[in-house]
């Protein structure tokens, strides 16, 4: 691998950063002097009540702090801040002034724009609508909405309340949307007329009112207009009444922020379901909230003067975590639709329209464009771009050289990964630091990150499981449903008791970042030795004629034996020539235990909703099992194609 930086931050951009800046204030705070950023997360580490609350501080969070910064000091039910009273949508509301809030664009079809004072006022309407429908403290409030600007309202004025947030995108099916939020059984449901994908204008009528008719605990819902069939769609729901008009009702009334518990339920987030029902993990209001404010303001150095792009869904966490850049004062760049309609360029174009300085998107589609051989640094001016962030999956060392070569010279490229579990990030970038081809940068200020071999023990090198030794504000709460805290606690703390468990294949650099190889439950076993699936990509989607790949481990002869599913360039054929490329590339690149047994051209890989292969299906279908969600998928015809292969019979 590649021993020199990539980039390295201009000193004068260091020295100016919010980083640099609370890096003095917490110093001051402590009385000590911090030369570089490991003694920095050491001491966030050691002394982590201080650290958040000098982070609280330097943020400048609206409430109540109270004088106990840490009481209970555990894994799970730590208490952090256990006397402070605070509201997220308040911390997100501040300064109601005519600067630029939220930007918004379907595709090339809808385009919307808000101020922060217009801001405010949409969800004081909204808090109103709520209000109307009897929505308080601990009530739920469910969406299937598209990333626009009235979802946002809506999250705002939900929380405002105290009330509970939940979400999906609108291409989910009805069983993975009712596999959901039937078990949290919302008051109020929210929905749209409809969505564009491709160009295409998808109404989602009948959608809706199936979706409502199986929730018996809604009470009210609501029809966003995006398509113009708002009303089509509200004659068909029980008590919808159109956004505009709900919007347009003028009022003197103040917005209300509910102050509550540092641990207040905030946001019900899904686990991916692709093992079962989804499990349902209830965030906090306060660690949500901290946890937000450090990884933008620190990690990613946005302020008031940024222009926050990422691109998601509702389904996916990653849109809880760009609507609080809100609270850094921001302004968030919404997209709504395919990432390559109506041309491939679209989010650059985007990108260079508003002027967006954070472009945060997954590695999947860096990978597409790589191989779509795309040049945004000829063909585009990203003068304003500073960072550019990735996650969903672990981003190629290939793909981060293209960065440089292809997209701009002078980025920060900031590799990412937590999870819905946290709804932040365990490791990631630190606008101060080297960047290195295929290495995330740091662990997370405040986050105790180790790797630990199969006993418990500490690994200064090689492969293990990610851990976290120390709590954080941003543990999940609860689990929905989970009055004793059985599935929780084993979801997390059964392998390591005391310590969380994050479920990834890892491993620290010798530049104190870190290499993720993928979930270590799909972690493959021949001969007993662990290989990362991720380690396997990597060297796959150097090869142009290959779009993608999925590896999974056969149980076969008394062993594992490796299977590489490969999706190939329309025309191009799973050649014994191009099957002897592969291996050899995984051989010379990876080792030769990465090699697959078996290498089969597969026509379709299926992925969740948020675009994440889902290796542990397949091994089920191959292996005979039923898959036992199969509306948590994308595509789950896919699946299909796996089964009963004959080239896997011997």
């Amino acid at each position: 691998m590649r021993q020199e930086p990539l980039w390295q931050p201009r000193p004068e951009a260091a020295a100016t950063s919010a980083m640099a800046e609370f890096r003095a204030f917490f110093a001051a705070r402590l009385g000590r002097t911090f030369a570089d950023y490991p003694a920095l997360h050491h001491a966030s580490v050691e002394e982590r009540g201080e650290f958040w609350s000098a982070l609280w501080d330097f943020c400048g969070v609206i409430g109540e702090k109270g004088t106990v910064l840490l009481g209970e000091d555990r894994m799970p039910g730590a208490a952090f801040f256990p006397n402070a009273r605070l509201n997220y949508a308040e911390n997100l509301l501040r300064d109601a002034d005519d600067r630029e809030a939220i930007v918004f664009r379907a595709e090339d079809r809808v385009e919307k724009r808000m101020t922060r004072r217009e801001l405010l006022k949409a969800v004081g309407s909204a808090q109103r609508f709520l209000k109307s429908k009897n929505v308080g403290v601990g009530d739920r409030v469910a969406a299937m909405l598209p990333n626009c600007p009235e979802a946002i309202v809506m999250m705002l004025a939900t929380s405002s309340l105290g009330a509970i947030w939940s979400s999906c995108s609108p291409d989910f099916g009805v069983r993975g949307v009712l596999d959901r939020f039937s078990q949290i059984e919302p008051k109020v449901f929210l929905c749209c007329d409809g969505y564009f994908y491709n160009r295409q204008r998808l109404s989602i009528r009948d959608k809706c009112a199936e979706i409502l008719n199986a929730l018996p605990s809604v009470k009210a819902s609501l029809v966003i207009d995006l398509i113009g069939e708002s009303k089509d769609v509200a004659s068909s729901l029980v008590d919808a009444v159109a956004y505009l008009d709900m919007m347009s009702v003028a009022s003197d009334e103040p917005i209300h922020f509910e102050r509550l518990a540092f641990n207040h339920p905030l946001f019900i987030l899904f686990s991916s379901g692709t093992t079962g029902i989804p499990k349902c993990i209830v965030h906090g209001a306060g660690g949500t909230l901290l946890q937000h404010l450090k990884e933008h303001r620190l990690h990613s150095n946005n302020g008031e003067k940024d222009r926050v792009f990422y691109f998601t869904t509702l389904g996916w966490m990653m849109w809880n975590w760009l609507v609080s850049a809100l609270a850094c004062r921001s302004t968030l760049v919404l997209f709504d639709g395919s990432p390559f309609a109506p041309r491939s360029n679209v989010l650059f174009d985007y990108a260079q329209q508003e002027r967006v300085t954070f472009f945060g998107t997954s590695a999947k589609y860096l990978d597409s464009c790589r191989k779509l051989e795309l040049k945004p640094l000829e063909t585009h001016d990203l003068k304003t771009l500073r960072t550019v962030a990735s996650t969903g999956s672990p981003l190629a060392a290939e793909t981060f050289e293209w960065v440089y070569q292809s997209i701009k010279s002078d980025v920060h490229l900031a590799s990412i990964s937590g999870g819905t579990d946290i709804v932040s990030c365990f490791v990631l970038g630190d606008p101060n630091s080297p960047v290195y081809a295929g290495e995330i940068q740091r662990p997370g200020l405040g986050m105790a990150v180790d790797i630990f071999d199969d006993d418990g023990k500490a690994l200064a090198s090689g492969k293990g499981e990610l851990v976290c030794k120390k709590a954080f504000p941003s543990m999940p709460v609860s689990f929905w449903n989970d009055p004793e805290g059985k599935k929780y606690r084993a979801a997390y703390f059964e392998r390591f008791p005391g310590l969380w468990h994050h479920g990834d294949f890892a491993e620290w650099t010798p530049h104190g970042g870190f290499i993720i190889h993928g979930r270590s439950d799909t972690t493959l076993n021949p001969g007993g030795v662990r290989i990362g699936t991720a380690e396997i990509y990597a060297q796959v989607e150097q090869i142009p004629n290959i779009i993608e790949a999925l590896a999974i481990g056969q149980d076969f002869a008394g062993d594992v034996r490796v299977i590489l599913f490969v999706r190939l360039r329309e025309g191009i054929e799973l050649s014994a020539a191009l099957e002897d490329r592969i291996r050899k590339q995984i051989r010379n690149g990876a080792s030769p235990r990465h090699v697959p047994q078996k290498i089969i051209a597969i026509e379709d890989i299926p992925r969740t909703k948020s675009g994440k292969i889902t290796e542990l299906a397949v091994r089920d279908v191959i292996h005979g099992r039923d898959v036992k969600n199969r509306e948590a998928l994308a595509n789950p015809e896919a699946l299909d194609l796996y089964r009963d292969l004959e080239a896997l019979k011997n």
